[in-house]
Order: structure tokens, then sequence, then C-alpha cells
């Protein structure tokens, strides 16, 4: 039995999505099927809507819907703590946990293997932030402690430590203690993050 054109290009799209194998994109698909037509034409708004109505923070490069997101136009917020995170859903993690500097997020991790090198995320950014800053700077490196995000953090390290600025200008630690090896940032619980930005290292 073939099935009907439309449903097989939407099980193909949600296919593409992380996570999501075939016998979870057919559901998905035909649970939409049997959507009323109005709460379909809402969810294909907010589709649309996810691209057309979000950039990036010219600051951070966290997602918003605005030229500086609402963390980055905190003043409340301490700007000479810059946590480091892989993606905006590592930001979002450490925010729940009580964070209270601000971020920069580099969408992604150095990755070889995937042909994912510097040039590829937002570390050229971050140096460049860096070096623009007047005041004294602590930057966590909070990318996850797998092999990715080790490297991407050691990555950041040695660039920033080349460069060879002052001892008072720069402060680069590592998140620790709490998270286990390999373990991610998106999906660690509050208290385990926080005893991670606690117990974080000098480098």
């Amino acid at each position: 039995m073939k099935l009907p054109k439309p449903i097989i290009n939407l099980i193909e799209s949600f296919e593409r999505l992380p996570g999501i194998g075939p016998k979870t994109a057919q559901r998905l698909t035909f649970h939409l099927l049997h959507f009323p037509e109005d709460e379909l034409a809402r969810f294909a708004k907010a589709l649309v809507g996810l691209k057309r109505g979000t950039s990036l923070c010219s600051i951070c490069k966290n997602v918003t819907d605005s030229e500086i997101c609402d963390t980055c136009d905190d003043y409340s917020r301490d700007k000479n703590i810059i946590a480091v995170v892989a993606g905006p859903l590592d930001a979002y993690a450490l925010e729940k946990a009580g964070y209270k500097g601000v971020y920069h997020v580099l969408h992604g991790l150095i990755n070889p293997l995937n042909n994912v090198g510097p040039e590829d995320i937002f570390i050229s950014k971050l140096l460049k932030r860096v070096e623009e800053s007047s005041s004294p700077l602590e930057l966590i490196l909070a990318t996850d402690t797998g092999m990715e995000g080790e490297a991407t953090a050691m990555y950041i390290s040695k660039q920033i430590l080349a460069l060879n600025y002052p001892e008072n200008k720069i402060n680069i630690t590592r998140i620790a203690r709490g998270l286990p090896a390999g373990g991610s940032i998106e999906y660690a619980d509050d208290i385990t993050l926080a005893r991670a930005l606690e117990g974080r290292r000098s480098l």
C-alpha cells in the first residue's frame, strides 16, 4: 500500500529532526492528520514564525526576537562573567540553575569527524568580545564534558592565552564538579549545574 505523497513528505521532514526515527515520524504525521484545520494552520504559522521572528543577539549570539537579548540588556547581570556554551538550551539550563552572569553561545562544538572546525562556530566573535572588553573578565568554559566539549574548551583557552593578555585582564575557568564524564549541560538538573558552576577551576 502506497501512502499519499503529502504524508510521505511530512514523514521525511520529521525524520530529519534529531531524535526522530521513522516510527515516531509516522506517528506524528498521522496525529497531525487528525488535527482540526484551524489548529494545523496555527501549527504551520508557528513553524514559519520560528525562523522569521527570531535572530541572534548581536552581543552573545543567543536566540532572541530583538537585536540585543534580554540577558545582555539586563543591567543587573554581571557582565564581567561570561559563560561560554554550545547552544541556547545550555544557556537556558544554566539560567534555571541560578547563574547571574551573561553568555556567549557558540552554536556548536569543534568536531573534525563532522567537519565542524573553529571557523564554523562563534569562537572568533568570542575572542573579539574579550579583546574589546575594558573590564577584567572571567570566562567560564561551560561546554559539555564529552570529547567535543573538552576539545572546544581547550581550543578557546589556548587561543586566549596565546594573545598574552595581562594577568588581571582575564581569568579562564572550566565548569567542573557535579557533571559526570561526557555529561551534557542541557540535560543536567539544576542542583548538578549549580554545583558544577561553584566548583569551576582555573585553567
